[in-house]
């Protein structure tokens, strides 16, 4: 920026070529424009952008799940931005020519130091139902028999996702999942962990929350 101490013809305001003229508190300046040398639509920015949409349109869903899950890991971030960090650096697959996916096994909607489920499965429980069973294994490391079971199960073809929080308490075994008559043909993805009491009233650490589990991935009835 130049001063211009007495003006030229009296003061320049506006643009003349790549120099703008103006005032500030009775200064009169110029200023060259700088030049446009940013390329918005190159392939490393197009690509960056399609990753982050890929992400952030499998987490938004699941905010619910992901705001007790990644809880701890929100440090100078939210918890969302933490889930978001981890999954796309770690579960996130394909390339600009033939699109970005996440690889859902390993997908974490919850990351913490609490025993996940011992002998984990998941199968069709009749139409659009789906059964997980887990063995009870809350006398090891720091599990409790309190400790609450969460389910989210993705159907990547209807872009739709059905989850539930405290569905059932650790000892129990088992849970039976409704989802929409509609996915019936569909293929899903299937999650599972824990949460220990205190983390879902809104406390709690990384102790609190278990790795979450992929189940697999079936066939709805």
């Amino acid at each position: 920026m130049a001063r211009i101490k007495n003006g030229i013809l009296g003061g320049v305001s506006g643009k003349i070529g790549n120099v703008v003229g103006g005032s500030w508190n009775g200064i009169d300046y110029l200023r060259t424009l700088q030049s446009d040398v940013k390329q918005p639509n190159t392939e490393l920015q197009s690509t960056q952008r399609l990753k982050f949409k890929t992400v952030i349109r499998f987490l938004q869903p699941l905010n619910e799940v992901i705001r007790i899950g990644f809880k701890a890991w929100s440090v100078k971030m939210s918890a969302f931005n933490a889930a978001f960090s981890y999954n796309f650096h770690s579960a996130l697959i394909g390339d600009y020519n033939n699109g970005f996916a996440m690889d859902h096994p390993y997908v974490l909607l919850s990351r913490g130091n609490l025993n996940g489920a011992m002998n984990l499965t998941v199968v069709t429980d009749g139409p659009a139902a789906i059964r997980f069973t887990w063995t009870d294994n809350s006398a090891q490391g720091n599990a409790k028999t309190t400790d609450s079971a969460f389910y989210a199960v993705v159907d990547p073809a209807k872009q739709e996702t059905v989850y539930l929080l405290n569905a059932a308490n650790r000892l129990t075994g088992e849970i039976v999942a409704s989802l929409p008559v509609n996915w019936s043909g569909d293929t899903v993805h299937c999650y599972f962990g824990f949460f220990a009491l205190n983390a879902l009233l809104g406390g709690g650490d990384k102790r609190s929350v278990s790795n979450s589990q992929y189940a697999g991935s079936l066939l709805v009835e």
